[in-house]
């Protein structure tokens, strides 16, 4: 039986699901022993206090978040330690770190396929999870050919951000082109914008659409509008650092593999729910079809929203969005069975019935081909209760 001690942020949902994932891991393993670390220890006791805690547990490894001017001292403190890299990347130890690129790429490629042409990040460049994910959705931005916003005109530090600058903040938001594609750092940053939002009458999404990142499913759920984020792989991230740590004690070498963190898929919400168009005959027909979503809509009741033949508008609608009206409307009927299967204990009868589903044999073989999982499949691989791994 090890000794591990844990010393993260256990008011977070990134930690908490890192938790899930090492607890699982544990449980198969021997059921491991922990001790979990107030974060206040790294301040109050320094390296020094938490290295003697640990010989006198007789711990056998430290997973935590750790400043980097910490990693030598960790080193010659003889005990196998994984740092999550909550500032920077440590370059001698192992990293519970993230594909931070790949998940700013995500979110631009979602907006793009949105219909967007306007863009802004909100982060700052100071620390590693925000710095290349405002990488990572910036190259894929510039490859479409647009530019994207940074809050005060660059990629903010984080002393301009952490804390609620109304004055500037507003000015960034009111002034910046609409409608906007907005991406924040994480869930915290994204919930800041729509506060901001809010405050100065700045619709969402019409105006500014918001993504966030780490799925923190009551953070985002409490915000008004709920907020869209990208769901990141966390749990097989604790599960994978569980592994590392475990082959280290074995071994007694500290020199391996970084555990990385890949973004899975955008979670939609009210925060990105709108296909942005300057078309305006095509933004009507979009709003009334955002709005109508929980009915069976069809498509002479769109048209009959807009003094377009139906002929007309499917051709407009077509060059806008790349999908007929009837096929966009069955995308995001399936997205929002998608969020109920996530956000309910309903049978997927039961929330097929509740959007106005009539035709129940071909759900599932729509749903499969839109979102890559039967229904019952996609519960199960991203719900609340879901494991990423066997």
């Amino acid at each position: 039986m090890h000794r591990i001690i844990l010393l993260l942020d256990f008011a977070e949902e990134y930690s908490k699901s890192l938790l899930k994932g090492i607890s699982t891991y544990s449980g198969k393993n021997g059921q491991w022993t922990f001790c979990r670390m107030p974060l206040y220890y790294r301040e109050t006791v320094g390296v020094k206090g938490i290295l003697k805690w640990a010989k006198e547990w007789r711990a056998d490894g430290i997973i935590g978040q750790l400043y980097n001017e910490m990693e030598e001292e960790f080193i010659d403190g003889d005990i196998p330690v994984i740092a999550q890299d909550f500032k920077e990347r440590f370059s001698k130890i192992p990293n519970i770190t993230g594909s931070y690129r790949k998940t700013g790429v995500m979110g631009a490629d979602y907006f793009l396929s949105k219909g967007y042409y306007n863009f802004a990040f909100y982060g700052f460049n100071t620390i590693v999870w925000s710095r290349e994910r405002a990488e990572g959705f910036e190259s894929a931005v510039k490859k479409a050919g647009y530019q994207v916003n940074y809050f005060e005109h660059k990629k903010s530090r984080s002393t301009d951000i952490w804390y609620y600058k109304s004055k500037s903040l507003s000015k960034w938001l009111k002034n910046l082109p609409k409608p906007v594609a907005l991406m924040a750092c994480d869930d915290n940053q994204g919930v800041h914008i729509l506060e901001a939002c809010n405050h100065n009458k700045i619709r969402v999404p019409q105006e500014v659409a918001v993504l966030g990142v780490d799925n923190d499913v009551t953070f985002c759920e409490l915000a008004d509008p709920p907020l869209s984020s990208i769901v990141l792989d966390i749990e097989r991230g604790g599960y994978e650092a569980a592994q590392v740590l475990h082959e280290m004690i074995k071994t007694g070498k500290n020199n391996f593999r970084d555990v990385v963190v890949p973004p899975l898929k955008v979670m939609t919400r009210s925060s990105t729910d709108m296909f942005a168009s300057s078309d305006a005959y095509v933004a009507e027909a979009l709003t009334y079809i955002h709005k109508n979503i929980d009915r069976n809509i069809l498509v002479d009741q769109v048209v009959k929203e807009v003094p377009l033949s139906r002929r007309a508008l499917e051709k407009r609608f077509l060059q806008v969005t790349g999908h007929p009206v009837y096929k966009y409307i069955t995308k995001i009927r399936m997205e929002k069975l998608a969020q109920k299967l996530l956000s309910s204990d309903q049978s997927i009868f039961e929330i097929a019935m509740d959007l106005g589903f009539q035709d129940s044999t071909n759900i599932a073989r729509q749903f499969k081909q839109l979102m890559g999982y039967a229904p019952g499949e996609y519960r199960k691989r991203f719900g609340a209760n879901a494991l990423p791994f066997k």
